[in-house]
Formats: structure tokens, sequence, C-alpha cells
């Protein structure tokens, strides 16, 4: 040993318990997370896990938290992904552009329709 920092290795190890990938279905980085249930007591949450709680009450996409939790995107999986599990948040694709609600649209439709 040279007695060196090991640097950020060791904790973020013992962020994910060791764990390198996400457990259940993949998503990417523009993937949504929603906060879904904040539990009273959090027994067994990390400060991580209360962090990505609170930050993603609203729409949130993955590289978005794992910028605010300032750590690796794949480490940001491996937690999102337990809280998953535990049923804490939602993670779903994107919609595609093609599907997204464009307001002007409705109302020049709305127009149209009040001119008949």
């Amino acid at each position: 040993m040279t007695g060196e920092d090991p640097g950020p290795l060791i904790r973020l190890f013992g962020v994910t318990g060791g764990r390198a990938r996400p457990v259940g279905e993949s998503f990417d980085l523009v993937a949504i997370v929603t906060t879904v249930d904040v539990p009273a007591e959090p027994v067994g949450l990390m400060p991580e896990h209360l962090d990505v709680l609170s930050s993603c009450r609203r729409p949130t996409p993955v590289a978005d938290v794992a910028a605010h939790l300032r750590l690796p995107l794949n480490i940001t999986r491996v937690l999102l992904s337990e809280l998953r599990r535990e049923g804490l948040v939602t993670i779903d694709r994107p919609r595609p552009v093609g599907k997204t609600i464009d307001e002007r649209i409705y109302r020049e439709v709305l127009h149209g329709i009040r001119g008949l």
C-alpha cells in the first residue's frame, strides 16, 4: 500500500453494495424518473436514495438525476433500479416527439370547428 487516498471508488462500491448493473428492465439516460412514494420512515434507504426521491417529484431524465447526484451514470442506474424494485419510483421511456401534445394544433382545430 502506498498510503494514497483510494478516491471515490470505495465510496461508489459502498453506495451500490458492490453491484455494477441495475436490476430489472433496462433503461437509458433519457428515460424519465418520477417519484411514486416517499416512505414515512426511510429505513434501509441511503442518503442518495432520499436525494433521488426528493429530486424526482417532477418527471426527471436519468441523465439529470446522475448530474444532480454527481455520480456516474452506471451507479445512478443501480440506485434507480433499486428504488423501482421497491415501488418508490417509475422509470418510463420518453414519448416519441410525434406523439407529444402540441397546444398550437389543438387551438387551430378548435378555431376551425368554431368557424363551421
